[in-house]
């Protein structure tokens, strides 16, 4: 069986060996025939005239090599990546291939921009603006096109109807002259006629001019001056009449001391001159002041002791509040027509100054709320305050409306000396260098550093890049000023004899444009506290000047922020909304 298979596959393979050296074979006569066939006609080439030749031969195309500058690479029109740099022509190149069968007749129109075609025309600016408005008024105008298709002047789009009872006129054709074009001028341009001459100011020929009143009219006037002159004189003579309401049982205690000694079983030594030794972020509110009907404009501590709070609000009244136990309203001091400004205590607390829009600066006894003296100027004070040497408690420096900073001695009430060197209206006064000088800014977005009783300042500070500053507050170490600006920023100044901004601290991130929001330190110097125009209470750090804390205080703007100066994390706040938050 074995030598039958082996003798069976041999004649297989021998019958395919057979039949792959026929194919070879004819593959090669092939190839013979074809060289034959090239030769043959070379000779016969050979033998043909040389003019035929010239005609029968075909030159090859000429083959430009990939990559050579004649070379346009076509760029398909749906790549979104190029892996080269193109050029122009290569970039720009019409596309490549058969037109889209599944155009519309508008994707086929030819466009020179993204909405369609533009023709190259040019038009007067009164005339394009001509037609506009005529094709707007009268709903015609004439044909813009410019490629010969419409007869010039005649072919007209919209409406042709209107257009053909108007006579096609534009609007500039058919408006008509007013009564006042018509009317001619007296003119006499002679300038040698000194008398005559009239220039530009002639008037019109029938114009009528009235340069007195009549006599009724001159009576009316008379009357109504009067009215005023009577009211002004009024309110000048009778200020409102001062009164105080006492809101508690009994103003002394059983050992006869008044509400203004501070109480001593708190646990707190009011007396003592050592701010705290670390001072905390505030984190909840512990108590709210109601009672003033509009909003806060301004409010103190108490001096040295801060255990009572004074405030002045919109609604014409002071008040006087307790700060610890019951945290009672002590009392309210009615004395001004409209709202008060500023208030500001003397050294001991036992007199305070009220300033109000009704032109008044008032001296006050805290204890007893009369009213011991009234001074005006006849311009609106925007703050006032005592002089802090303890020689000068009767002298009392107010910056008014009118530019000025007008200082006045209680004991006379006479004023004493005035400062006029500002060009805006005074916002803040305050005393540096151990009480020898005092700095005032104004709405002029200035700073004039002034010594007492010199009325020119020595020193004036006055920047392009500075805003008015409506609130400036000295540090505890007296070293600097902190100012509330009007572009959103708290600049620092220092408070020694140079008086230099600090331009590496500058506190943001509050917005207080057109408030004069109030400014404080605590007491260890350790941040500094602002109030908002969003009601918001901002706190930063005042090494870095990083923003620690903020939160919202109150409904309206925050007018004011104080820290309380012996409590290392109580903070009081004041807001358009008419209340007095306390936090700790």
């Amino acid at each position: 069986m074995l030598a039958l298979q082996g003798y069976g596959s041999s004649d297989e393979n021998s019958e395919g060996e057979n039949e792959c050296k026929t194919e070879t074979k004819k593959s090669e006569v092939r190839v013979d025939q074809n060289v034959t066939d090239t030769l043959n006609n070379e000779k016969t080439l050979l033998k043909m005239p040389i003019n035929s030749l010239a005609l029968q031969i075909c030159a090859a195309p000429e083959v430009v090599p990939t990559g050579t500058e004649l070379c346009v690479r076509h760029i398909d029109c749906t790549t979104s990546e190029l892996k080269h740099n193109p050029k122009y022509e290569e970039l720009f190149a019409p596309d490549v291939g058969p037109e889209n069968p599944f155009k519309t007749q508008q994707q086929r129109a030819a466009k020179n921009m993204l909405s369609g075609y533009v023709e190259k025309a040019h038009i007067s600016e009164f005339q394009f603006e001509n037609q506009r408005r005529t094709f707007s008024s009268y709903g015609y105008a004439l044909d813009p096109t410019v490629d010969g298709s419409a007869e010039e002047g005649k072919m007209l789009i919209g409406a042709t109807e209107i257009a053909a009872e108007k006579g096609a006129k534009t609007v500039f054709e058919t408006t008509t002259l007013r009564p006042s074009d018509k009317r001619k001028r007296n003119r006499n341009n002679d300038a040698g006629d000194i008398e005559g001459f009239l220039g530009p100011w002639g008037g019109y020929v029938d114009e009528q001019r009235v340069i007195k009143p009549t006599e009724e009219e001159a009576a009316e006037l008379e009357e109504i001056l009067a009215k005023r002159n009577k009211r002004g004189k009024q309110t000048e003579e009778k200020p409102l009449e001062e009164k105080t309401v006492l809101h508690i049982k009994d103003p002394v205690d059983y050992q006869g001391r008044s509400f203004l000694h501070a109480p001593q079983d708190i646990g707190i030594n009011f007396h003592s001159d050592s701010p705290p030794e670390r001072c905390f972020l505030p984190k909840t509110q512990i108590h709210t002041w109601e009672g003033h009907t509009k909003g806060i404009s301004q409010i103190k501590w108490f001096p040295k002791t801060a255990h009572l709070l004074l405030t002045c609000s919109m609604d014409c009244r002071v008040k006087l509040w307790e700060v610890y136990k019951e945290r009672r309203c002590i009392r309210t001091y009615y004395g001004h027509r409209q709202a008060v400004r500023d208030i500001s205590f003397d050294n001991d607390g036992k007199r305070f100054l009220s300033a109000g829009y009704d032109r008044y600066v008032k001296l006050w006894d805290t204890e007893t709320g009369a009213c011991i003296s009234r001074f005006t100027s006849r311009k609106i004070p925007y703050c006032a305050k005592f002089n802090p040497d303890p020689d000068k408690q009767h002298l009392f420096v107010a910056g008014t409306s009118d530019k000025k900073i007008i200082c006045w001695d209680i004991r006379s009430g006479e004023i004493t000396q005035e400062y006029d060197r500002h060009l805006g209206a005074v916002n803040t006064i305050t005393f540096v260098d151990e009480n020898r000088r005092f700095v005032t800014t104004s709405d002029d977005k200035s700073l004039r550093v002034w010594e007492w009783d010199i009325p020119v300042d020595m020193k004036y500070i006055a920047d392009p890049t500075m805003h008015s500053m409506p609130a400036v507050t000295p540090s505890p170490n007296q070293k600097w000023l902190a100012c509330q600006s009007m572009d959103n920023k708290i600049v620092i100044f220092s408070a020694l004899n140079r008086f230099k901004m600090n331009r590496k601290k500058t506190f943001v991130g509050h917005m207080v444009a057109g408030y004069a929001c109030g400014i404080d330190f605590s007491p260890d110097m350790s941040y500094l506290v602002s109030g908002d125009a969003d009601g918001k209470c901002y706190v930063w750090d005042w090494k870095t000047t990083k923003l620690y804390k903020k939160w919202k205080a109150h409904d309206g703007v925050c007018i004011s922020a104080l820290w309380h100066p012996h409590e290392p994390s109580r903070l009081a706040t004041a807001g358009w909304d008419g209340k007095i938050k306390y936090w700790d």
